[in-house]
């Protein structure tokens, strides 16, 4: 019997096996038994045994070397057992080591050659057994144990539960170990205690303690917290873990069995699935390596567009062969990763290989690259070309150079074909046999350049043109042929006839992408044949293959996997992604979507109409040029006030060939009217001070000044000139905040090129405003601050005799005479700051053509400056912008018409809501159906029963709800209140 642990009998639904304990017991005295664990459980029964009768039970542990036979074979298991037999049993019985060397009685014949020595002595160094006789010792390894001393020494060594009201009658001293023995088992409640015990009864009580020390069990786990154990009993205990177990990592459990006894298991909660991201790291800046716990699904793992980091185009998503990590490149021309920063990925949409959990979450990392670009793998293709394969990607400007390889140290003539990020392909001729290779000058996106090293080439003839060796379909539009070589090229690609050509074959190493997506071209649903004409190695061999596919068919559905709010130009947005991308067709048509208030009400005005509906189109996010099919942006007019929003959207499909259609979704979003961190304005001055050079750079909003996004780090500022970042030099350079907005950098001028700084652009990153918002990583112009100015953004005429003039930054010094509105002066208002931008209204003298409008100016040299002494730039004549609203003239209708006509002083545009046009017959309000423009400037109101009264009034509510009825610049009509002129009777 072990010691340590037992075997367990792995079940098919058990998650993972890895072996158990069962608790180590201590014995009496103190003295702690080499035994793995307490054997406190024991029946009348044999568990899971075929032993019946007290000879095949002799049988049993005779196998297992605890009973031995006498020396004529037999059993005899009338006999009376002796104290002797009875301390070899226990022995055998419980594991514990047989003692030498030692005598610790002094009984005749109790000597190293008496076989009985060393089980005495073990049972007496764990105090289950003594002597009989303590001032002699003597142990009297020849007498006879009673009945009630076998279960008195079994009791104590099995540390038994004692009754406290024990119900026998043995002595009064064993009376308590006695019951004990009865309630598990070991004798029987009939037996007479008194008397000595034969071997019979100490073989059933040693069986049912043997088969109780072999139970076996197993585990499954149900979920991170349940898990369920069946003994060999048949009896299955089930145990809620106080902390939920972690994926694929061992863990203690203990637990009981009905009767009390305690097993401790070793339990490891098998996943396969990921449950968690575990790392995202960027050891180049074209790759970005995310890192799963377990596996993720190969769709939406290779999904590109589910991967974001802002600034930054993905052009594909690898999953590795374990299904465990994705490598991100960043498209090919597109810049590369930010370059030693903290950087967010957003991950969203991602699910695990059970999609039991969808990865929504944003990670931060740092790019760094500190390692030289090396040859990975050189290889004779052939006699005519060779590829190269580097361990990162690098530049297509170094790798296309010709000059940079070398065959046996001589120069080579050809052409290098580059395949982005790191293979490129070199056309020479090559002779058979072997050649060395040596590449130098190739340069990844660090600046590092590849070590000069020599690969082995060994050139053979090449007689025989691509096999195919797979063939795969993404959809019914998109086919991916993987040959057994590198293919230069294929001229032509169709599937089951002629007519049904590839829109586009795409060549990479050794897989062909083709795609079918012109009309009619798509593939079938059932097995088809795809060929491909002239596929040519880099040997110029050239062959006709083909292959056959079953397509099929993307079934997934898109779902939308977030919703945020941004806020910019006085307008709110809500960006929404999706898990792929979804159809132009969809997003376009407002009926699919909703916005409702934090009460669950339809929010009508700012941009939406009163079913809820986007006013203005919704359409998908472009950055670099590059549109992104899985981003939507929503748009208010004008900004929403802050609150809680829910956004519905259904309807939406993806782009499959049979498009699939998204489950209905609603997102609860939190509305700010808080734009992006930008930066306002970098001037240097390079003037004012002898020793040092100051560069003020202003932000938009009020700046953190501790954490991470701290705003007075020197090293989050570098300057740009001409392409090449250039950082001050952190060991002079100091940093400090001039006010909450704007930070002062101050440079001694030994350590700085004044000509090259007044020639830059400022480059900030990883700084936060107030709250926690980080800064776009973007440039901004360093102007000179001698000449740097105050800009003016824009002008408007928000009345005949009011002009609103928006100037870039704070503007504190308002000189009015500095400002003419086509010829007239005006008096200027108190300048109001947004925190962005500063609005000052004038209120002319006169007022202005309600036509023509007229035009803004200044004079040569304004002296209005901002908080900084910066004058306000001069302006030449400007047109002055229209901002002013239009109003309704005069309204009309007549007896038993069903309209309303109302006419204003210019041009407009209706965006229908019902409570926006009100209209009152004998002082009640009816039925509004509909508006529309009739003619230019006039909008009909519909209603639905005809008009029986002479006493009409309309109401039209516009500034105070939204832009309901706008002219051409889209400013909203006034609201007004206008009696209706009844003109005769409706026909």
């Amino acid at each position: 019997m072990s010691n340590t642990s037992y075997p367990f009998k792995e079940n098919s639904n058990v998650m993972n096996v890895q072996g158990g304990e069962k608790k180590v017991m201590k014995k009496i005295l103190t003295v702690a038994l080499s035994t793995a664990m307490a054997f406190s459980m024991f029946a009348s029964v044999a568990f899971g045994d075929t032993a019946v009768t007290p000879q095949q039970k002799f049988d049993a542990l005779a196998a297992k070397g605890i009973f031995n036979g006498y020396p004529d074979g037999s059993a005899h298991l009338e006999k009376e057992m002796t104290r002797a037999e009875f301390a070899k049993v226990i022995t055998k019985l419980l594991g514990l080591k047989e003692v030498t060397g030692t005598l610790s009685y002094k009984d005749k014949g109790y000597d190293a050659k008496n076989w009985a020595v060393p089980y005495i002595e073990a049972v007496t160094a764990a105090g289950i057994m003594q002597g009989q006789d303590n001032v002699k010792k003597i142990f009297n390894y020849n007498g006879k144990v009673t009945i009630q001393e076998m279960a008195t020494v079994l009791t104590r060594a099995l540390k038994l539960e004692i009754p406290a009201n024990p119900n026998n009658n043995a002595a009064d001293w064993a009376k308590g170990y006695v019951q004990a023995a009865i309630d598990k088992g070991l004798i029987s409640k009939d037996a007479n205690f008194k008397a000595n015990a034969s071997r019979s009864q100490l073989v059933e009580a040693a069986y049912a303690i043997d088969q109780a020390a072999n139970i076996t069990f197993t585990y499954k786990v149900v979920d991170p917290s349940n898990v369920e154990f069946t003994l060999s009993t048949g009896e299955v205990v089930k145990v809620k873990l106080d902390k939920p177990l972690e994926a694929n990592k061992e863990t203690e459990v203990k637990f009981k069995d009905a009767a009390g006894n305690e097993y401790t298991a070793k339990v490891t909660w098998v996943v396969t699935a990921a449950t968690k991201i575990q790392s995202v790291s960027a050891s180049d800046y074209k790759q970005l390596v995310v890192n799963f716990d377990g596996e993720v699904d190969t769709k939406t793992a290779e999904n590109q567009d589910n991967y974001k980091v802002t600034g930054v185009t993905f052009e594909s998503a690898t999953l590795s062969a374990d299904k465990r990590s994705v490598t991100l490149l960043v498209k090919d021309g597109s810049g590369t990763l930010p370059k030693q920063k903290d950087t967010k990925l957003e991950i969203k949409g991602v699910k695990n290989s059970d999609a039991s959990k969808t990865f929504n979450e944003t990670v931060t990392f740092t790019a760094v690259d500190t390692a030289l670009p090396v040859v990975k793998e050189a290889k004779a293709l052939g006699t005519k070309a060779f590829k190269v394969e580097f361990s990162e990607p690098v530049t297509s400007e170094t790798a296309t150079n010709i000059s940079n390889y070398k065959i046996d140290g001589k120069a080579i003539s050809g052409y290098v074909k580059f395949t982005y990020p790191n293979i490129a392909f070199i056309t020479t001729n090559l002779s058979v046999g072997e050649h060395t290779l040596t590449v130098s000058g190739v340069q990844d996106f660090a600046g590092f350049k590849v070590s000069p090293a020599d690969s082995k080439l060994t050139v053979a003839e090449d007689t025989a043109a691509p096999e195919v060796v797979s063939v795969k379909t993404a959809d019914l539009t998109k086919v991916v042929v993987e040959f057994n070589e590198p293919v230069k090229s294929v001229d032509k690609a169709y599937h089951t006839s002629s007519n049904k050509t590839a829109d586009k074959i795409e060549v990479k190493d050794n897989k062909v992408t083709l795609y079918f997506t012109g009309e009619g071209k798509p593939l079938s649903l059932g097995e088809t044949t795809i060929y491909l004409q002239g596929v040519k190695d880099w040997s110029d061999n050239s062959a006709n293959r083909e292959a056959k596919v079953t397509p099929q068919l993307d079934t997934e559905r898109p779902t939308a996997t977030s919703v945020t709010t941004d806020v910019y130009d006085n307008t709110t947005k809500f960006i929404v992604d999706f898990s792929k991308d979804v159809n132009v067709k969809d997003i376009t048509n407002t009926d699919n979507f909703v916005l409702k208030n934090s009460k669950g009400e339809i929010v009508t005005g700012k941009g939406f109409n009163t079913k809820g509906h986007p006013v203005k189109t919704p359409y998908f996010e472009v950055k670099n040029g590059n549109v992104n099919n899985s981003r939507v942006i929503i748009e208010s007019v004008g900004k929403l006030d802050a609150g809680k929003y829910t956004l519905e959207i259904s309807g939406i499909r993806d782009t499959a060939y049979i498009g699939n259609t998204m489950l209905p979704q609603s997102f609860t979003v939190d509305v700010t009217n808080t734009s992006a961190l930008t930066v306002n304005s970098v001037w240097a001055d390079v003037y004012s001070d002898v020793d040092d050079v100051y560069v003020d750079v202003t932000f938009n909003k009020e700046l953190a000044i501790d954490g991470t996004g701290r705003a007075d780090d020197i090293n989050k500022y570098s300057y740009v000139v001409n392409g090449t970042v250039k950082p001050f030099p952190s060991k002079s350079a100091t940093i400090s905040m001039r006010d909450a907005k704007t930070v002062r950098i101050t440079v001694p001028k030994k350590d700085i090129s004044t000509a090259e700084l007044l020639a830059s652009d400022l480059r900030v990153v990883n700084v936060a405003d107030v709250d926690g918002n980080y800064i776009t990583v973007g440039t901004s112009k360093v102007n000179d601050q001698k000449t740097s100015t105050v800009k003016v953004n824009s002008i408007k005429a928000v009345a005949l005799n009011k002009v609103d003039v928006e100037f870039e930054g704070v503007v504190t010094y308002v000189n009015q005479g500095d400002f003419l509105f086509n010829g007239k002066t005006a008096v200027a208002g108190e300048p109001q700051y947004d925190g962005n931008k500063t609005t000052v209204t004038f209120t002319l003298n006169d007022n202005l053509d309600p036509v023509t409008i007229g035009t803004f100016a200044t004079v040569a040299a304004p002296t209005s400056s901002d908080a900084y002494g910066h004058k306000v730039a001069p302006v030449a004549a400007t047109n002055i912008a229209d901002g002013i609203a239009p109003k309704a003239t005069k309204a009309a209708t007549a007896v038993n018409a069903t309209y309303v006509d109302v006419t204003f002083n210019e041009k407009v545009n209706v965006y229908y809501t019902p409570q926006a046009f009100k209209v009152y017959v004998n002082g009640d309000s009816v039925d509004v159906t509909g508006a529309t423009v009739v003619d230019n400037n006039t909008v009909r109101i519909t209603l639905k029963d005809a008009i029986k009264s002479t006493d009409v009034s309309v109401h039209v509510s516009s500034t105070n709800s939204g832009k309901y009825v706008v002219d051409a610049q889209n400013n909203a009509a006034e609201e007004i209140d206008i009696d209706a002129v009844i003109n005769p009777a409706a026909k």
